[in-house]
């Protein structure tokens, strides 16, 4: 595998690496070795799936609080995505900073998305699955979002969506998030 780490710290894009023949390409696409060796320590507890039938379906921007953080590993196993996340790391010098890639199921292209990050995507294709693996059981009651289209953080989509949850319509401005802690459990 091939690892960039981009211009968020931790936040990683993953190509995989093909072994070609006339049958086609063998390539991995985990190995905890690897992973480790860049610092990722992502146990998968979990994996999703999102089968979005129609281009122009956003979701997000999706986040869990403290002690349920999630990391994720991203891939498009059909179509395409514009995939984005936002650093939410108080500490971080990239703080409130977004970062974009397109995802399409015919790079196997992948994005690891660290902890303490929000994440969404919107589909470039009609019939776009993706796939992720996540470190963390979904927790609801620390469950978040912010905007996707947040003045803030001000995320350059490729296009206004065309199908966005009133839930995902309605997160609240990223100027008005609590810092993520404990406390915030209790509410």
């Amino acid at each position: 595998m091939i690892f960039t780490e981009t211009e968020l710290p931790g936040a990683f894009i993953i190509d995989v690496d093909r072994m070609a023949d006339e049958r086609g390409f063998f390539a991995r696409s985990w190995c905890v070795d690897e992973f480790s060796k860049h610092g990722i320590l992502m146990p998968p507890l979990q994996a999703n799936v999102s089968s979005n039938p129609q281009r122009g379906t956003l979701r997000g921007m999706h986040y869990q609080l403290a002690p349920y953080e999630e990391t994720k590993l991203v891939r498009c196993t059909h179509g395409a995505i514009y995939d984005v996340i936002v650093d939410l790391r108080e500490e971080s010098p990239t703080y409130g900073q977004w970062l974009g890639v397109e995802l399409t199921a015919s790079s196997f292209r992948m994005l690891f998305v660290p902890a303490r990050f929000a994440h969404g995507f919107l589909t470039l294709a009609d019939d776009t699955d993706v796939c992720y693996q996540v470190s963390a059981k979904y927790a609801p009651g620390s469950e978040r979002g912010l905007r996707w289209d947040d003045p803030a953080i001000k995320i350059q989509w490729p296009f206004d969506p065309r199908i966005i949850s009133e839930k995902d319509r309605s997160h609240p401005p990223f100027q008005l998030l609590v810092p993520s802690s404990e406390a915030e459990l209790t509410d």
